[in-house]
């Protein structure tokens, strides 16, 4: 007599899971930057001698849905090494100015450092707001009544942002 015993039997299935997934947004930003050209100083003027420069800032999302870029502007202290008083030189000689956030002249732009502060912007970009400009200004001033000699003053500030 023969019995069949199907016996048993084991069956795999795949199990096949989908899922969206969140595709991590990129962003590229540029810079473009322009110091304060004062000009010719006067050092027999009363009053101090005032330019302003520009900072313009432009991120721009090129993938994914949104991103949020903080950007976060410092400056060096250039040729004089400190942001209490920077100096522009020309030879052995130098004129003293500094670089400000604000026309009232009382917040000068630095890296956050000896009361110095940083400065920046956040930028919310989406689909339909996919670019966003900043743009600043630099407000530059050499106080009055500097006894130098004439001469072509610079000074280099190296402005550095961070995303």
């Amino acid at each position: 007599m023969s019995s069949s015993n199907p016996g048993r039997r084991l069956f795999l299935v795949p199990l096949i899971l989908l899922a969206g997934y969140a595709q991590a947004a990129t962003w590229t930003c540029g810079v473009s930057a322009t110091g304060p050209n004062f000009g010719i100083y006067n050092p027999f003027t009363v009053t101090p001698t005032v330019a302003n420069g520009l900072i313009t800032v432009t991120c721009t999302l090129t993938s994914g849905g949104a991103a949020t870029v903080n950007v976060v502007d410092s400056f060096s202290t250039g040729a004089s090494g400190s942001y209490a008083t920077r100096t522009m030189i020309s030879g052995a000689n130098k004129l003293n100015y500094n670089i400000y956030y604000d026309a009232a002249y009382t917040s000068i732009r630095g890296n956050g450092t000896g009361g110095a502060p940083t400065g920046g912007a956040t930028y919310n970009l989406t689909s339909t707001n996919p670019s966003q400009t900043n743009t600043g200004i630099i407000y530059g001033r050499i106080p009055a009544g500097q006894n130098v000699a004439a001469g072509s003053y610079t000074d280099v500030i190296t402005l550095t942002l961070t995303f």
